[in-house]
């Protein structure tokens, strides 16, 4: 019996194992004879899944990269694409990756049967890491012109200042298209738009940068003055007005400015007293953005330079929390509040984006400062002519500004990242020849114009 079972089992697995080959035989004829099985198992080799964001997370502690290594004319000879690689669909919303990290699009990206192959070799783009190059074009107006827009304290071209080599520079970011800025192609881009700048004097200096770059420094007396649609007119007894704005006519677009250095809303405790105390609302934005954001369709945020002691009490602010007095200890930390008011700021940007789908809004990182062997008020210079000495590369993937790349994280607000790219231009600063320097004291903060700020309004227009 049992001899009898052995053999009925092994006949069972002969059965099995000839049904198997059979099958296996058959099913093999069949993919040689049918190209829809072959073209399928190609097409699914073949299909790359492109990523059109990326999130990039930056360190607790970034720092500055450069490599003080002088770049040779083979790569000064690497030449900016002129195409527009304007996605029509991020003019209506935004992207949810920080605009300094997108992918490179080719100058065909519209042609939905381009070679899926390629876009897999395309490499991230971070506008802020990259080098400085000469260029002979540059700069991109004249520094004996655009009196019309161009404060004179900023004009180097009009002062003693006999070195001009820092204007012959343009920042080439590493895999990133930038097209060479052209003042009318930038105005018809932006028809029927407004571009406002909002933030302290680094913001006015932005600001008076693209007004000369959109004029190329000439007279353009059709330009309209346009401050009083949005309140933006002298006070009685001030020195200058809150802000400016101004009309092109011919495509009607307005560029403007508003002073807020602190980015907080004021409120004068007293009305009738020109000695009160402010309000410094650090939850709250300045009413001037909340009361004309619907207006704008580009918007570009900065601070930095007056959390200090000194400028709080020279402007009378005290700051306030929900509306009162502020109470938290922490808070009286001038970087701690700083850093609640950039991610009170950006917060709420960030839930006005919604609601307005056309607006881009941008962040801009600090400043940097270059003062040497001292403070502005105690001996501090910045006397280097030589451009580049330090270095002229970024290679750098975080931001030099972690506050503010740290409070757009999980937000559709875009870093407008210039920090470590003007950390290398120490020679572009005002220095001693700033119209109304004072005697000893050096302007190491602000900017020679046409200047470095020429360059943050190239990378702001190549991200729009």
């Amino acid at each position: 019996m049992k001899g009898g079972n052995s053999y009925r089992l092994r006949g069972r697995h002969l059965s099995l194992t000839l049904i198997t080959l059979i099958f296996t035989t058959i099913f093999l004829w069949a993919w040689e004879k049918n190209p829809l099985l072959t073209s399928l198992l190609s097409a699914q080799d073949q299909f790359v899944m492109p990523y059109s964001e990326i999130f990039v997370d930056a360190p607790n502690h970034p720092s500055v990269s450069t490599n003080p290594k002088k770049h040779t004319e083979e790569e000064d000879a690497h030449s900016i694409g002129t195409k527009e690689t304007r996605n029509k669909q991020k003019t209506q919303s935004f992207d949810a990756a920080p605009m300094d990290s997108v992918t490179t699009l080719a100058p065909d990206w519209k042609d939905n049967d381009r070679d899926v192959t390629s876009s897999s070799e395309k490499k991230v783009c971070n506008f802020a890491k990259g080098r400085w190059v000469e260029d002979s074009r540059r700069p991109l107006y004249s520094g004996f012109g655009c009196k019309q827009w161009l404060s004179e304290m900023w004009a180097c071209r009009l002062t003693q200042r006999t070195d001009f080599s820092y204007e012959g520079y343009r920042w080439q970011p590493e895999n990133c298209e930038m097209p060479e800025f052209e003042g009318p192609a930038f105005l018809r881009r932006m028809q029927d738009k407004t571009i406002a700048f909002v933030g302290d004097s680094l913001g006015r200096q932005q600001f008076q940068s693209l007004l000369c770059m959109a004029t190329g420094g000439k007279e353009s007396p059709e330009v309209e003055d346009v401050g009083k649609e949005y309140g933006l007119v002298k006070a009685r007894g001030a020195i200058r007005p809150d802000g400016w704005a101004y009309r092109f006519p011919f495509t009607n677009t307005t560029i403007l400015y508003y002073w807020s250095a602190s980015l907080c809303d004021l409120e004068p405790l007293n009305i009738t007293d020109p000695a009160t105390d402010v309000a410094m609302h650090l939850d709250r934005p300045p009413a001037f953005l909340s009361q004309f954001l619907h207006r704008f369709d580009v918007v570009v945020l900065n601070t930095g330079h007056h959390w200090n002691r000194g400028k709080l009490r020279g402007n009378r602010w005290v700051m306030h929390v929900n509306g009162k007095p502020n109470e938290d200890k922490r808070l009286v930390d001038i970087s701690n509040a700083k850093n609640f008011t950039v991610h009170s700021v950006a917060r709420w940007l960030d839930s006005q984006l919604p609601p307005h789908p056309g607006l881009k809004a941008f962040f801009r990182t600090i400043s940097p400062r270059h003062f040497f062997n001292g403070d502005w008020n105690s001996g501090g210079s910045c006397d280097n002519t030589t451009p580049l000495a330090s270095g002229s590369e970024v290679w750098q993937d975080e931001s030099s500004d972690p506050v503010i790349e740290g409070a757009l994280k999980g937000t559709i607000v875009k870093l407008l990242d210039i920090t470590a790219i003007s950390q290398l231009r120490d020679e572009g600063h005002i220095s001693r020849y700033g119209s109304k320097a004072t005697e000893g004291a050096q302007d190491c903060l602000h900017w020679c114009l046409p200047g470095i700020p020429d360059t943050w309004n190239e990378l702001l227009v190549a991200q729009l």
